[in-house]
Formats: structure tokens, sequence, C-alpha cells
């Protein structure tokens, strides 16, 4: 029977691979950024940057840790 993975490892492994398809992702969009086969104006392209820069903030401030606030009156 195998070794049970631990949490640490289970994280990395999925954010690991999960990361790499992003960033694939976002290298296949760059192909959009070829002139000769599109047509698209500054507008477009802050729409969609826009939206993944607000993605990456969201995505991110769910990985911050909170401190520890006690209740006080």
């Amino acid at each position: 029977m195998g070794r049970v993975e631990t949490k640490r490892e289970r994280f990395k492994r999925l954010a690991t691979i999960r990361t790499n398809a992003i960033l694939h992702r976002l290298r296949v969009l760059g192909y959009c950024a070829n002139r000769q086969p599109y047509d698209y104006d500054e507008r477009d392209i802050e729409k969609i940057f826009s939206e993944i820069e607000k993605k990456v903030r969201e995505t991110k401030a769910k990985f911050r840790f909170e401190k520890d606030s006690q209740f006080r009156l």
C-alpha cells in the first residue's frame, strides 16, 4: 500500500499542475497578439487584462492569512 500524501504534498502537487495550466493558457492567449489574423483595439486589450488582473487579485486574497483576532469590548 502506498504512502499517504500529506496536505503540504497535495497542495504542492496540485498548485504546480494548476499554475502550469494557467501559464500555458496565458501563452495561448498571447497568440491573439498577432495582428495578421486578428483585429483588436486598446479597449479590447484593456478589458481582457482588467478581468484577468481582477481574478488574480481575488484569488490571491483567498490565500492571505487573517490575523487571529480576539473579541474585546
